[in-house]
C-alpha cells in the first residue's frame, strides 16, 4: 500500500520565466531559492522548492510529485507500480541530485497521459520559509477538469490509494481525494467536464485574514480576481481564486477540514449546487479554471 508524506510540487511550463518568478515570489508569495539557465525553483516550505517554473513554448502543467512517507517504501512502491502495468522509471542519481532529493521515480497515468513522481528525502533548507505580506504556510492541492471523470476517480483510489473526501453530483460532478494517510480534506481534486485540463492549484493561507490582505494586494497590483472570497461547503474552508500570468487559477484557501487516519468520516455525496461551491453566494468570474494545458511529456523526458 502506498503511504504519501504531502503533495510535494508542480512542474509549471510558462512563457515569460521572469514574469512568472516575480508573480510567484512576490503576488503569490513563495520564497525564491535558485535559477538554472530555463528553470526556476521556489518554496512555501522547508523543502528545497514546491514549485518547479520552465519557460516554455506554450504554458501548462508538466508534472506532479508527492512525497512518500518513509524512504523504505520506495522499492516497494516501485515494484508495485511496475505490477499495475504503469511501467514506472526511476530517476538516474545525477537528475535526483539537480532536484534535490533521494530516489525518485516518474510514470504516466493511463487516462491522460499526465507524468506523475513519487521521491524521498528531500533537502530541507537551513532557514525557515519566509512568507511575504499576505502569508502561506504550505502547497495545498492540485484541481484538474476533465472528461475521464469515473476513470481517474477509480485510478486514484483503487490503484494509487487516495481516499475520497466528499463528492458532489453527477452531470456536473466533483471529488475530493487526499493522499492516504495526508489529513487534508483534499490535496487532490477532480470535476466532469468536455476537456481535460487544470482547473487550479491552492496554497494554504495562515489565517482568515492572510485572505483578506491578498484581496487588497491582488487588486493594487491589477491581478484579476477570478472567484471569492468565498467559503467552501465540502472542505468548510475560505477561498480566494486568482489568475497568474498566464492565466492559471491559483487558490489561496484557510482552514481546511483535516481527518484523522484512523475511523475518519465517511465520504458525503453533496448536491451539485453554486452553495456547495460557496456558501457565501458568489460565482466565479470569466476565466476560472478555464486555462491550464496538461503537458504530456516524451517519453525520453519522463525517463531521465
Amino acid at each position: 500500500m502506498i503511504r504519501y508524506k504531502k503533495l510535494g510540487y508542480v512542474v509549471l511550463s510558462v512563457t515569460d520565466l521572469d514574469k512568472s518568478v516575480d508573480f510567484y515570489e512576490n503576488i503569490v508569495g513563495m520564497q525564491f531559492v535558485e535559477r538554472e539557465n530555463e528553470t526556476a525553483y521556489l518554496r512555501s516550505s522547508h523543502d528545497h522548492h514546491n514549485l518547479i517554473l520552465q519557460q516554455g513554448e506554450e504554458a501548462g502543467l508538466i508534472r506532479v510529485a508527492y512525497e512518500l512517507e518513509k524512504a523504505e517504501q520506495f522499492q516497494g512502491v516501485f515494484d508495485y507500480l511496475t505490477e499495475k502495468g504503469l511501467n514506472p522509471e526511476e530517476l538516474a542519481k545525477e537528475e535526483c541530485q539537480k532536484l534535490a532529493q533521494g530516489r525518485t521515480l516518474r510514470f504516466k497515468d493511463p487516462y491522460l497521459g499526465v507524468t506523475y513522481e513519487l521521491y524521498v528525502e528531500m533537502m530541507q533548507m537551513g532557514t525557515p520559509f519566509q512568507p511575504k505580506t499576505a502569508r502561506i504556510t504550505r502547497f495545498l492541492h492540485v484541481v484538474y477538469e476533465t472528461n475521464k471523470f469515473d476513470e481517474l476517480v477509480e485510478f486514484f483510489t483503487e490503484t494509487l490509494n487516495f481516499k475520497v473526501s466528499d463528492i458532489m453530483g453527477k452531470e456536473t460532478g466533483w471529488s475530493w481525494m487526499r493522499a492516504f494517510p495526508s489529513p487534508y480534506h483534499h490535496d487532490f481534486a477532480l470535476t466532469k467536464g468536455k476537456e481535460n485540463k487544470l482547473n487550479h492549484l491552492a496554497y494554504q493561507a495562515e489565517r482568515v485574514d492572510d485572505v483578506g490582505i491578498q484581496v487588497n494586494r491582488l487588486k493594487d497590483a491589477n491581478v484579476p480576481i477570478l472567484f471569492g472570497p468565498g467559503k467552501h461547503h465540502p472542505s468548510g474552508s475560505i477561498f480566494l481564486y486568482f489568475a497568474d500570468p498566464d492565466g492559471f487559477t491559483i487558490e489561496y484557501s484557510q482552514g481546511m477540514e483535516e481527518f484523522p487516519e484512523e475511523n475518519p468520516r465517511e465520504a458525503r455525496r453533496l448536491e451539485p449546487t453554486m452553495y456547495t461551491l460557496d456558501e457565501w453566494g458568489g460565482k466565479p468570474n470569466p476565466g476560472w479554471g478555464e486555462k491550464g494545458k496538461l503537458i504530456v511529456e516524451e517519453p525520453e523526458k519522463v525517463n531521465n
